[in-house]
């Protein structure tokens, strides 16, 4: 890559080359995707969805947004202030998210029905939290989902006692094309700026979610899904959606 490229346009040219080549090559695995999604709403499901550090965003284009599906839950590491009591100091340790049994917790504060999904994002997927999320969800029945990037955890060791990684523990696997380190653009010298994961992960998991509304359609369902509430009647329409999942999602500020 010529030094030529570091540069907006360098950007995105790069990026949309990847962004064409996943509409074309992730089908097969956004159909699978799709099908875990379908289930789940069909059988009455949650979809918990997962991720620490920057990954949390493709949770938030999963869980409670306008255009997406109802029946999901924002899990978070911040879960053991908000509801397990902790101090919030905890959360300045740069570390707790490769902390041993903080998984465990944060699954038994959600009390997951049976017949949720997890989703599980991590663009490297060896995180100690994010392969005992995974390992939580197999152990007790879930189907799991998971986003991550096939290139970077093939190219680095599993950081779990287990020696599993999250594609290893996952019944479908969208692989966002992210390098190794995520970063895009070389720099001369080494090192390289401008991560590519929140842009492809957003277009699988929505893509995802796509295929599982048209699933759904086939079928004679509409699925449940959020109008922006920064339109007239769609607050109040969306609290009536919410009333089904009563207890089972959690809608706090953000």
């Amino acid at each position: 890559m010529s030094v030529e490229s570091v540069s907006a346009e360098g950007f995105a040219r790069e990026s949309l080359a990847v962004l064409a080549n996943i509409t074309e090559s992730a089908r097969e695995e956004v159909a699978g995707a799709a099908g875990l999604i379908a289930d789940c709403v069909r059988s009455d499901g949650v979809i918990q969805a997962f991720g620490t550090g920057h990954s949390q965003a493709i949770v938030l284009e999963l869980a409670g947004r306008a255009g997406g599906l109802v029946p999901t839950n924002r899990l978070s590491i911040a879960d053991l202030v908000l509801y397990g009591g902790d101090d919030p100091s905890v959360l300045d340790d740069p570390l707790l998210e490769r902390s041993e049994g903080v998984a465990e917790r944060l699954y038994r504060l959600a009390g997951p029905s049976p017949q949720d999904l997890f989703v599980i994002i991590s663009n490297s997927g060896v995180n100690n939290v994010i392969v005992e999320m995974a390992l939580q969800a197999k152990e007790r029945g879930h189907r799991v989902l998971a986003v991550t990037s096939l290139a970077h955890t093939r190219a680095v060791p599993a950081g779990h006692p287990s020696g599993e990684k999250l594609a290893d523990l996952a019944d479908v696997v969208l692989d966002n094309r992210a390098p190794r380190g995520d970063a895009l653009l070389e720099l001369p010298g080494g090192g390289a700026v401008c991560a590519l994961s929140t842009l492809t992960g957003v277009m699988l998991v929505q893509m995802a979610v796509a295929e599982a509304s048209r699933m759904l359609l086939d079928s004679g369902e509409r699925p449940p899904v959020y109008v922006s509430a920064n339109v007239p009647g769609g607050f109040e329409g969306n609290l009536e959606l919410e009333k089904r999942y009563a207890g089972r999602i959690r809608r706090t500020a953000s």
